[in-house]
């Protein structure tokens, strides 16, 4: 993820270049970042979450996104595209300047890459946090089969568990849902 030349840009020139972009771009204390092209694995990892979580949904009133959908952060504003999100209940949006995004994630998920990791695990977590509805955060590894799991307790805290192996799986207690390894890292070829 790199930032682009300009150094300190206003939110709404910010806006206006997502907008007018075929590339994503994340906005970060007034820097503008390219959300650089994903690994083979890494979208498959990715659609591989929301086609579980789309499966799971059948017939609740819940809904899972690809990275396409744009999260509001509160407290670094405007929004963020996480790998994928869910959310069950009335879904709310909110609109600035024409861009669309989802205001009431209960689940986050990221994807880690070597460029991004640091950047997911802290400062993205962070501004995660602003979102009041937001319960659970998913950190997926592609290099091996290993979920970071992040769930929200009282006083603002943070539970963190980690779960490794094909033959485990990681429980969801905001959508309700257990998602296997295996299903995560369907496809996927791990090097030796």
């Amino acid at each position: 993820m790199g930032a682009l030349p300009k150094i300190n840009y206003t939110l709404e020139e910010y806006i206006e270049l997502d907008k007018n972009s075929e590339e994503k771009y994340e906005f970060f204390n007034g820097e503008v970042f390219a959300m650089a092209g994903s690994s083979p694995d890494h979208v498959r990892i990715s659609l591989n979450i929301c086609a579980s979580l789309t499966r799971k949904f059948e017939g609740r009133d819940c809904e899972a996104f690809t990275s396409d959908m744009r999260v509001k952060t509160p407290a670094e504003l405007p929004y963020r595209y996480p790998d994928a999100s869910a959310v069950c209940g009335k879904q709310i949006y909110e609109t600035i300047q024409g861009q669309e995004m989802l205001v009431n994630p209960v689940l986050i998920v990221e994807v880690l890459s070597d460029s991004t990791a640091a950047y997911d695990l802290n400062a993205k977590f962070s501004a995660y946090q602003s979102i009041e509805s937001f319960r659970e955060y998913l950190l997926v590894a592609q290099d091996r089969p290993h979920v970071i799991h992040y769930t929200r307790q009282s006083k603002g805290r943070w539970l963190r568990t980690e779960v490794s192996g094909l033959q485990n799986e990681v429980t969801l207690s905001s959508v309700k849902v257990t998602l296997p390894l295996s299903d995560i890292y369907a496809r996927v070829k791990f090097k030796s």
